[in-house]
């Protein structure tokens, strides 16, 4: 389908995270499969009554079999098309905790983890990219103990 034959004026409010964790002093994320086989986040439509962080760990579960402490400031947002309308992804890190055997979606979905230049250079949504560009200090900041 053609950008032009896109009805821009549907719009679609998302969540998702980027999961994360410390190994050896280096932060890895964890990316998972879409159904077109593409490497991205878990993240998900906004659902009536939900806020954007309990939609995004809602995704993380449903997607990537994730549990974590979820980070409640945005750390960015992007556009992508879909549905004949423009999905805004608002994003947010997760420190996860725990990684389940089974989710809803590991029928058909992978999930990797990758240091965050290696999911920089598979991750094809470019606003997706920039984002995970910018959260290494955000990260860092976060592991330090509270004074």
């Amino acid at each position: 389908m053609s950008m032009e034959a896109i009805d821009q004026s549907t719009h679609y409010p998302q969540s998702g995270v980027i999961p994360f964790r410390i190994v050896n002093a280096e932060i890895e994320i964890l990316l998972i499969t879409t159904r077109s086989r593409k490497w991205t986040i878990p993240k998900g439509i906004i659902e009536d009554g939900m806020s954007a962080t309990e939609a995004a760990i809602q995704e993380a579960y449903e997607e990537a079999g994730i549990q974590g402490k979820l980070h409640e400031i945005s750390v960015g947002r992007y556009q992508y098309h879909k549905w004949g309308g423009t999905c805004e992804v608002e994003v947010f890190l997760m420190a996860v905790t725990q990684m389940l055997d089974h989710c809803p979606e590991d029928y058909f979905r992978e999930r990797e983890w990758r240091t965050i230049d290696d999911a920089r250079a598979i991750v094809k949504h470019e606003g997706l990219r920039g984002i995970l560009g910018r959260v290494t200090p955000i990260i860092q900041n976060t592991q330090r103990p509270s004074p």
